[in-house]
């Protein structure tokens, strides 16, 4: 088996109208990564859609019945595939890292609701089959979309071996320091320049996963990625590119120091298709430890 250092996770679906979709914000997609395929050390990917017994032992019947009839779900079943697809990837070793595109959302999925864009919890099922496929046990979820991720925290809730840290409305954390929140006001940092909110935003990441991540060894590292806090965007706190890329700086060394490389980076909100094909490319490049040209 050939080893990879990333692998990029893509269904055609995605492009087409769907939760998140809607605008045909992938419409430059796969073509945008021709660069980047190119390189060696990167592999495409096409998933299946997610199995049936598997999404029943995350959500229950009346969601996934709910599912069924939303026409704007249409893309859920690959969507949540392909992540769960990339996280067996890694678990098996033939990729390091993987970048898992989506067309329908899913940290707003809890067991028994969906909503806000989304559909099946993608990183739930994801935990789920690594832990009775591939006997991975603990997980760390960074969420850095504009908007809280209560499905995921839902689901996760009580289980001590998912630290999940949300950057979102709100400041929390749980008595056993596993559930934590991290308020980013919205609008955020106007007037004081585009360097230094991201500067800020980086910081902050950097101050408050991290090291949690080292006390805590996890067996794979989600980053829950939406380009939704960029600047114009529907989650628009002020973001601009540089940010972005250097938190998946950030979560690739990161990565590498506590868990062999093992990081899966899950596409979340984000509108806008000049935004998606000018920010994604060169995160993918940080995780390939390709050399982009970022514009």
């Amino acid at each position: 088996m050939d080893k990879y250092r990333t692998g990029i996770v893509y269904h055609p679906s995605f492009s087409r109208r769907s939760y998140l979709t809607v605008g045909t914000r992938l419409a430059d997609f796969p073509m945008a990564l021709e660069p980047i395929l190119r390189s060696k050390g990167v592999k495409l990917y096409e998933p299946g859609p997610v199995p049936n017994e598997l999404v029943r032992k995350v959500h229950t019947p009346t969601l996934v019945e709910g599912v069924k009839g939303d026409p704007l779900c249409s893309t859920a079943w690959h969507s949540a595939g392909g992540v769960v697809m990339a996280g067996e990837k890694i678990a098996e070793g033939e990729i390091t890292n993987a970048f898992a595109f989506i067309g329908a959302g899913g940290h707003h999925s809890g067991r028994d609701y969906f909503g806000g864009y989304c559909c099946f919890n993608d990183v739930a099922l994801c935990i789920v089959n690594l832990r009775e496929k591939h006997g991975l046990r603990r997980f760390a979820i960074l969420d850095t979309d504009a908007h809280h991720g209560d499905g995921t925290r839902d689901l996760f809730r009580n289980d001590p071996d998912i630290l999940h840290v949300c950057f979102c409305g709100t400041d929390y954390e749980s008595p056993d320091g596993t559930k934590v929140d991290v308020s980013c006001p919205s609008p955020w940092g106007r007037g004081t320049g585009e360097r230094s909110v991201n500067d800020l935003y980086v910081d902050l990441v950097a101050r408050h996963f991290p090291p949690r991540v080292r006390r805590f060894g996890p067996d794979l590292i989600f980053w829950y990625f939406g380009f939704d806090t960029h600047q114009g965007d529907y989650g628009d706190i002020g973001l601009t590119g540089p940010c972005y890329w250097d938190i998946a700086l950030l979560m690739r060394d990161l990565a590498e120091e506590v868990c062999g490389g093992k990081l899966e980076v899950v596409l979340g909100g984000g509108s806008h298709t000049q935004l998606a094909t000018r920010l994604i490319p060169p995160i993918i490049e940080r995780l390939a430890d390709v050399t982009g040209n970022p514009p």
